[in-house]
């Protein structure tokens, strides 16, 4: 049976120069880089090198870095760390503003700072997935502490417009220090989804904090990094020795951070190329399955969008149903975010934007990477017609 991945979104297998670079550090060099002796040291040769290639790669300081297991750890360290950091003997009820697409990193996070005092404002999207920038204004008070909005959605694809942002959050810094306010407020960015795969100067953005994930851009699972710039102060989450600065205790994960410089320098030599190929390509899919199959409609903004991302609505069939059908004639896809795709209930992110549970329910992901190609996508295509005519045929959803 032939068979075609399209869920790079969720993940993306290990590159074999990611897999080549790591090996030597499971059992050559495979002492703790926390070691003063030479074998030691030897691996901290690598760990220093892969910081300074991760902080390069976004315009950041190698001592602006911390590597944590993931994305999600690097979500959680920047809200919670804040959070913890700044009410730290302290009488006051901290705000803090996200937008209702998160990843579920993000939003679980907040419900959980809510139990801790916390008072989070959540802004809903315009129906293209596009966080004004102008309604975050609005929210920001004078005991805001913190504003995370993603870079780019990881269901819908819409790139953010985190410079805007960033804008906002540095007026608002410059007036507090005009009115002798001394809260302070940062920005923080999830990029799993953009970093590797756009450009990103964390300078550009004006980003206080940046997450990244290595298992998004062809490196291995369990390895990701938080970018936090110079004098923002965080309270660890796991207080072990005095790894990362004391910011991240723990024995490094040397072969999986090695494997993510090594994605890293790969995604820099082959980025923009890549992101030319893949919007080519995905344009290509949208529009044969428009010609296709009637009742299709886009998830997203049609521009401002990944690369590799095919959201679409397909009237008459339910997601799941599609998925699994799909999965059957080995190809591979998603309803949404792989992290709740296992929940039978609507996208929280289509919901936001102002879709029916019916939109929603469905709506299907394709996400294309490094070894799609054209001809993938004519056979999902073939393979999908029929396969949509025979679900609407026994559909409830007219």
């Amino acid at each position: 049976m032939r068979k075609v991945y399209l869920d790079y979104a969720a993940t993306t297998p290990v590159h074999k120069k990611v897999k080549k670079a790591m090996e030597p550090y499971f059992s050559d060099t495979f002492a703790n880089p926390s070691s003063l002796h030479q074998f030691g040291q030897d691996a901290k040769v690598g760990l220093d090198k892969s910081r300074k290639t991760v902080a390069d790669f976004i315009g950041a300081k190698s001592k602006e870095i911390i590597f944590t297991s993931g994305g999600s750890e690097s979500d959680n360290l920047a809200l919670k760390g804040l959070f913890f950091k700044l009410t730290q003997d302290k009488d006051f009820k901290p705000h803090i503003i996200t937008s209702a697409i998160e990843h579920s990193a993000i939003l679980n996070t907040c419900k959980f700072l809510e139990k801790q005092g916390a008072k989070v404002s959540y802004i809903d999207p315009n129906q293209k997935g596009l966080i004004d920038p102008e309604d975050i204004k609005k929210e920001i008070n004078k005991n805001t502490i913190l504003v995370s909005i993603m870079h780019a959605n990881n269901e819908v694809g819409t790139i953010e417009p985190i410079q805007k942002i960033g804008e906002i959050i540095k007026k608002t810094k410059q007036n507090r220090q005009e009115n002798d306010n001394n809260t302070p407020i940062y920005f923080h960015t999830d990029a799993v989804q953009t970093f590797g795969h756009l450009p990103i100067s964390v300078d550009d953005l004006k980003v206080d904090m940046l997450s990244v994930s290595a298992h998004k851009l062809y490196g291995p699972k369990g390895v990701g990094a938080l970018f936090v710039r110079e004098g923002v102060k965080l309270l660890p989450l796991i207080h072990a020795g005095e790894q990362e600065r004391k910011r991240r205790g723990s024995t490094h994960n040397t072969p999986g951070i090695i494997g993510l410089a090594k994605a890293v320098e790969i995604a820099g030599s082959e980025m923009e190329k890549e992101r030319r190929r893949l919007t080519k390509l995905r344009n290509y899919f949208i529009k044969e399955l428009k010609n296709s199959i009637n009742g299709v409609k886009l998830n997203g903004h049609p521009e401002k969008r990944l690369p590799n991302n095919v959201n679409v609505a397909i009237k008459g069939v339910e997601g799941e149903a599609l998925l699994m059908s799909l999965d059957e004639m080995g190809i591979g896809i998603s309803t949404g975010s792989a992290c709740s795709s296992t929940e039978l209930k609507p996208s929280h992110v289509l919901m936001a934007m102002g879709f029916t549970h019916l939109r929603a329910h469905t709506s299907v992901r394709f996400s294309m990477g490094r070894y799609t190609k054209k001809k993938d996508v004519r056979y999902v295509i073939k393979k999908l017609k029929p396969i949509v005519q025979r679900l609407r045929d026994i559909s409830p959803l007219k």
